[in-house]
């Protein structure tokens, strides 16, 4: 083996690679999301009804998460490649930043789903009405409805700012990212299906790139 030869595949390092992850990471998350809201009330403080009806919905949307999570991690990986020399440390850092806390929020509200839905399986009707239910649903709300959905903004915000300053996607796709972004920031509190708004911009950049890549290679195979 050459020891000078790229450890990384280049036909992995191909934008392909970051619209394929972005598809799949929207939608696994849009997925989780429609289960979540079918069977969970928004409110913080519900009684926990839901755990008494059917949480298949739940159970599946819990699962999804983490595959949502490993598409998510792909998709930043790629998107970095992509921008190559050109990346700033100051927004990569942010960038970098704000995706990573943003899924490991993600990660611990559905973990905390999933212990409620383990403790209801195993003792039904302990969790309901009670101080421990009441205080671990708030606090999952909260790190989803207000955390992880600012940090989702942030990375919203700067994946466009660095869109505008290296190009590494057409410069008109700011101005949706910029204007989701700050919606998030600002007003999702008031819209219950506010947090859907973050897979669908992932997905509008991921079929961006997957349409430039292929437009790319088609001149190539022409010749």
């Amino acid at each position: 083996m050459d020891p000078t030869s790229p450890l990384t595949n280049k036909r992995l390092r191909t934008p392909r690679a970051a619209a394929i992850a972005g598809i799949l990471f929207s939608g696994l998350l849009i997925a989780v999301l429609l289960l979540f809201l079918s069977a969970v009330p928004k409110d913080a403080l519900d009684q926990g009804a839901w755990l008494s009806a059917d949480i298949g919905n739940i159970v599946l949307a819990i699962n999804l998460v983490p595959f949502a999570g490993i598409a998510f991690l792909w998709f930043i990986g790629v998107v970095r490649d992509r921008m190559g020399d050109a990346e700033d440390r100051l927004f990569s850092t942010v960038f970098l930043g704000s995706g990573i806390l943003f899924l490991a929020m993600i990660f611990v509200a559905a973990a905390l789903f999933g212990a409620m839905v383990v403790v209801q399986e195993a003792q039904p009707g302990i969790l309901a009405n009670s101080t421990t239910f009441a205080l671990t649903r708030a606090f999952a709300h909260a790190i989803v409805n207000v955390y992880a959905i600012k940090m989702a903004g942030v990375f919203m915000l700067i994946t466009s700012t660095i869109a505008v300053r290296t190009a590494f996607v057409a410069r008109w796709m700011a101005a949706p990212g910029f204007a989701m972004a700050l919606f998030l920031l600002f007003a999702s509190q008031w819209f219950d299906w506010s947090f859907i708004v973050f897979p669908v911009w992932v997905l509008l950049i991921s079929v961006y790139i997957l349409i430039a890549n292929l437009r790319d290679r088609a001149p190539r195979a022409a010749t």
